[in-house]
């Protein structure tokens, strides 16, 4: 048996990330006039409640492999309920003599002071990793797939990611054998195995399963998916049977949804009052005086779990028999003068913000689309109806990378689809506001398929 963990210290990072935050926590809080009555049982109540939150928060588990924006959110998760299980200090233990202020001040230079110090460990591992070579992890990888082949890349390219690539064995190669793989990885001290689930037969993958365990090496599966768009699987028990769930959607989860639509809310109602309010009336002199016609655009289209809603515009085209049938095409002379201004910098999109403050849309989330579309793509396009898990947006994902407007393809719709699948598994706030300064960005610079 391989002590294939000897040499390496990563164990004593956690630990000493524990220790620089109860520090901080411990020694910022004599620097402020909280004027607490016992300022032990608040120290042992915060130090309590920030190793709760962390743990549920799993606030110690960033990888070498995690992004800034996952860190980002963390933080801000981590900070914002030690603050309110700080500030509910004050009623549970009948402190009315606390300052709120300093109590406030205290938090922020705690949050400050842990953000640097995260920050830090997170970047300086990343250097170490990347630039002397430190903390590797020897990795091999079997199979011969579209899948494989992008690890290798990402192993080889990302050398922040810290992963030592040392050998790809092909399963369809003449003269392969397990027992080759196991000798090499013995003979190298590889710390992890990833392996092509399509490449190997289930007795393959049994005899991998064993070798793994029997010699302490850490085995990681790469899923044949190149049907499905994503895969990332949620692992449960039904009393004593594992159950694996196609994906989690985070948005479903009663404080994610009760934070998206607090900000929806927040969001359209400020665009509503200080933009729409002026706005309105300037639009509708203008499009009344080029066309006859309404001055808002209604339009039925799918939302969430498939339900129907009218989805408001400003009116950009000429009235026609056509506008709930065919998509806007470059050069469409349906589009009016002012109609072809609008489109260009999505201000004819702005009174959706009344679809978002109605609870029928989100400010961020997938592209709605016209009945008649929905029902063509949703038996063309497969996981096209996983788009309707949530609540369609006013920009999304899709739509700043590159997949807005017209579909000329049905690459175009595809790949929608796969920046949706992407943005539901993976919501946050943090995401929500990247697309949203990414839109306005956008908008500002001009789209080619803004028409």
């Amino acid at each position: 048996m391989s002590t294939f963990k000897q040499g390496r210290y990563s164990g004593f990072i956690k630990p000493i990330l524990h220790l620089i935050d109860f520090s901080i926590i411990g020694g910022v809080i004599f620097l402020f006039e909280i004027n607490l009555n016992n300022i032990y049982l608040f120290l042992g109540y915060a130090f309590a409640s920030w190793l709760v939150i962390a743990f549920k928060n799993q606030f110690y588990e960033v990888n070498r492999y995690t992004k800034v924006i996952q860190v980002i959110t963390l933080l801000l998760r981590q900070i914002i309920f030690f603050s309110i299980i700080l500030y509910a200090f004050i009623g549970f233990f009948k402190q009315p003599s606390i300052s709120r202020l300093s109590l406030g001040n205290y938090l922020l230079t705690v949050f400050g002071l842990v953000s640097f110090f995260k920050f830090l460990f997170f970047f300086l591992l990343n250097k170490y990793r990347a630039v002397l070579g430190g903390n590797l992890r020897r990795v091999v990888v079997i199979g011969d797939t579209e899948k494989t082949r992008q690890l290798m890349r990402i192993f080889k390219t990302r050398l922040d990611f810290g992963y030592d690539f040392k050998k790809q064995f092909k399963t369809q190669k003449e003269g392969f054998s397990l027992q080759k793989c196991f000798d090499f990885i013995i003979e190298n001290d590889i710390n992890e195995i990833y392996f092509s689930v399509a490449d190997l037969s289930n007795k393959q993958i049994n005899r991998l399963i064993d070798f793994a365990d029997n010699n302490l090496r850490e085995l990681k599966f790469i899923p044949d998916n190149k049907d499905i768009y994503s895969k990332k699987l949620k692992y449960e028990y039904y009393d004593y049977i594992p159950i694996l769930s196609l994906r989690t959607i985070p948005i479903q989860e009663k404080v994610n949804q009760l934070t998206k639509r607090t900000f929806d809310i927040v969001f359209s109602l400020g665009i509503i009052i200080f933009v729409l309010s002026w706005l309105t009336p300037i639009l509708a002199i203008i499009i009344k005086l080029e066309s006859r016609g309404p001055v808002f655009f209604k339009q039925s289209r799918n939302g969430f779990n498939y339900k129907e809603f009218d989805c408001y515009k400003f009116r950009s085209m000429t009235p026609n028999k056509d506008a709930h049938l065919f998509q806007a095409t470059k050069g469409d002379n349906r589009i009016t003068k002012v109609g072809a201004f609008i489109r260009k910098t999505s201000i004819d999109e702005l009174p959706q913000f009344f679809n978002v403050l109605f609870g029928d849309m989100s400010v961020v989330g997938p592209r709605p689309h016209m009945v008649s579309h929905t029902n063509m793509y949703a038996q063309r396009i497969d996981k096209f109806m996983v788009r309707h898990f949530v609540k369609p947006g006013i920009t999304g994902l899709a739509q700043i990378s590159g997949f807005r407007g017209e579909i000329e393809t049905d690459k175009d719709i595809i790949n929608r689809v796969k920046y949706d699948i992407f943005y539901i598994e993976n919501w946050s706030l943090l995401l929500d506001l990247k697309i949203m300064i990414q839109t306005l960005t956008n908008a500002l610079k001009g789209e080619e398929k803004a028409y």
